[in-house]
């Protein structure tokens, strides 16, 4: 099963915007989805992932705004972003993962990544 991002934009401080991570089979016997973002020129970075059972984990710099869902009848995990900063400008990704200890492991192949730009 393949996963790709989409719904990045231009989004002004302050804005909302909510990432969709489409399947290209059934994610319902994927344990676990998660999201990551790449700003430019640093390393990506995980920032949520949802578990099969929509147990939820989040990086501390990402709690307080982001909110990961599934909805397996779409075969798709979205990402709803509020409060966006200029900070939050990033290419977005979404992966197949496993937690490994503190950390988590992407498990299948890179997509394109969504871009999301936050900018007045």
């Amino acid at each position: 099963v393949q996963l790709q991002a989409s719904g990045g934009g231009l989004v002004q401080p302050g804005g909302s915007l909510r990432l969709s991570c489409v399947a290209s089979g059934s994610i319902s016997s994927i344990n676990a989805i998660g999201w990551y973002r790449q700003a430019p020129g640093k390393q990506r970075k995980w920032v949520a992932s949802i578990f099969s059972g929509s147990n939820t984990k989040y990086a501390d710099s990402v709690k307080d705004r982001f909110s990961i869902s599934r909805d397996n009848a779409k075969n798709t995990v979205y990402l709803q972003i509020y409060s966006l900063k200029p900070e939050d400008t990033a290419v977005y990704y979404c992966n197949k993962v496993k937690p490994f200890g503190t950390r988590w492991l992407a498990l299948g192949s890179w997509g394109q990544g969504t871009l999301v730009t936050v900018s007045s």
